[in-house]
């Protein structure tokens, strides 16, 4: 199959803003190429200050934003809301795409997409790549493939720190809008007894199952393909949806009835212009705001009933 790689070129202080605009577009991810710190982050992460040239050359005051959409999505639509959403919204910006197929598809963000580490249990690390788990930790192996979701996202990385913080081998999990099934693989991982995740996306559910059976965890693992909750049945102790905020809002109507008495709801996927919305949503239908978390711009929250 063949796929439409859309960037759009936007000026680094507008990224966050930018992505969650993208974000809208496809719901299973996007990457971002982002140079701005890049002498500082090649010190923090890599410890050296001798970084390519390819690298070096590039511009310090723009991001590129990829997104991809299948043969059988209207490219002229999806290009015509990321341009007028941006333009209200007040972003300078240069669009482009072209067509790529799977296999170019795939080695376009596989090259952006290393082994790193969140929180004080978890590491991340792509299926393709070896981890020195120098300090013991949880490695979650991963191949995102078009489902994306890597982890490295602030949106994610919020929803994982809190999970190793809450999962224990005696809860249940649900994951609402699971995407590589990262989330759900890496509760099962840390010991939850059960988890589920479901996503909209076909190919996100095919991906998130191969995930699980990379790490060991498919016997305890489902995976749904459904909008939302439709296809759930039973109580979890913790669900999480790091999806965007209009859908964590329309989640809010039903997702009680899947939640134990004393379960936590980890929301995520909120722009910091939306948190606002979401907090006052979660209020008008009984939620208690746990805690608020942020990263980058972005907003999690746990709730509890």
């Amino acid at each position: 199959m063949n796929w439409t790689e859309i960037t759009a070129t936007v000026p680094t202080d507008k990224t966050d803003e930018a992505a969650a605009i993208a974000n809208m577009v496809v719901p299973y991810g996007i990457y971002i190429e982002d140079y701005s710190d890049l002498e500082t982050a090649a010190m923090e992460i890599a410890h050296v200050d001798l970084i390519d040239e390819d690298l070096v050359a590039k511009k310090r005051d723009i991001s590129v934003i990829h997104l991809y959409i299948s043969e059988s999505d209207n490219k002229s639509e999806k290009l015509a809301y990321l341009s007028e959403r941006m333009t209200a919204s007040g972003i300078d910006f240069k669009l482009d795409n072209k067509t790529v197929d799977d296999e170019n598809w795939n080695e376009n963000w596989k090259k952006y997409f290393k082994a790193f580490e969140i929180g004080k249990k978890l590491a991340v690390c792509p299926s393709w790549e070896k981890y020195d788990n120098k300090e013991n930790r949880t490695v979650i192996n991963l191949d995102p493939g078009a489902a994306f979701g890597t982890g490295s996202h602030a949106t994610t990385s919020l929803c994982l720190e809190e999970l190793e913080n809450l999962v224990t081998e005696n809860k249940k999990v649900l994951d609402i809008g699971t995407g590589s099934g990262i989330l759900a693989v890496a509760s099962a991982l840390l010991g939850a007894k059960t988890v589920v995740g479901v996503d909209i996306d076909e190919l996100s559910v095919k991906t998130a199952k191969e995930n699980a059976k990379r790490n060991g965890v498919a016997e305890n693992s489902e995976f749904l393909h459904g909008d939302l909750a439709d296809k759930v049945n039973g109580k979890y102790d913790i669900v999480c949806a790091n999806i965007i905020a209009d859908v964590v809002i329309r989640l809010f109507d039903n997702v009680k009835d899947f939640m134990t008495d004393d379960a936590k709801l980890i929301v995520s996927g909120i722009i910091d212009l939306r948190a606002e919305d979401v907090e006052k949503s979660a209020l008008e239908h009984g939620f208690n705001i746990e805690k608020r978390k942020t990263k980058d711009e972005w907003f999690a929250f746990v709730l509890t009933k």
